[in-house]
């Protein structure tokens, strides 16, 4: 399978403002997430990228504009990439949420956490993971093993993902922390993910594409193997 490189999007107007944004329309990125957004052209520029799978929501769609841009790639929305439906949660001061006996289930049993008016993480978890996987077999048999493709999502979203590749329970998710406008990178295999990247905030990512497959030569295909390297990688 291909490798992905999730792109949590810049910061925006609400991140910072003490209040869950969710799916509250029209919420887009701050100055800072512009700088954020505008730095991904040169962080991004050693890598080949196949296609970009964003979240519908705007903040997503511009992180990677000027990205899309110099690469002359379309944007392919992905609805099972959207941010959690917080429900009734939505638009309500973080201070306040804090109070609410939900917010240690969240913190402590998110598996079992589900908000009113909205989804569970449960729920947001497998549409999640089910959309990656799903664009990752399509973008494999479209461009082949060594595809790399670029998704940008929300913070919970992209823990739940990485979650999952790392073979963890829902309920140690919030062990993981995403950044606004940090990159992961997880590459899928026929038997098992390898999370290569987690909350990359400025490292070099030439080496995250991998090179061509001596493996082809001698077994005549091109696939990754799923093996992982007893005693550890040597590096790109």
């Amino acid at each position: 399978m291909s490798t992905v490189i999730l792109l949590r999007h810049g910061k925006s107007t609400a991140n910072g403002s003490g209040v869950l944004a969710g799916r509250t329309p029209k919420v887009g990125l701050d100055d800072t997430g512009r700088a954020q957004a505008a730095a991904l052209v040169e962080r991004l520029a050693p890598v080949p990228l196949a296609e970009l799978v964003v979240s519908p929501m705007l903040r997503c769609r511009q992180t990677v504009a000027k990205l899309a841009e110099a690469r002359g790639l379309d944007k392919v929305k992905e609805p099972g990439l959207s941010e959690v439906d917080y429900g009734e949660w939505t638009g309500r001061a973080l201070k306040d949420l804090v109070k609410e006996p939900l917010w240690r289930v969240v913190q402590a049993h998110p598996s079992a956490a589900v908000f009113p008016g909205g989804e569970g993480l449960a729920e947001m978890q497998a549409r999640s993971v089910a959309a990656v996987r799903a664009h990752d077999a399509r973008i494999t048999e479209k461009y082949g093993e060594n595809a790399v493709w670029l998704l940008c999502s929300h913070g919970d979203v992209i823990k739940a993902i990485l979650a999952d590749a790392l073979g963890q329970h829902l309920d140690s998710f919030q062990r993981i922390v995403v950044d606004p406008a940090s990159v992961s990178v997880v590459r899928y295999t026929e038997t098992r993910p390898f999370v290569l990247r987690v909350n990359d905030n400025g490292g070099d990512l030439a080496g995250i594409a991998p090179p061509p497959s001596k493996a082809k030569a001698k077994r005549g295909k091109g696939k990754q193997s799923s093996d992982a390297v007893v005693g550890g990688t040597t590096g790109a």
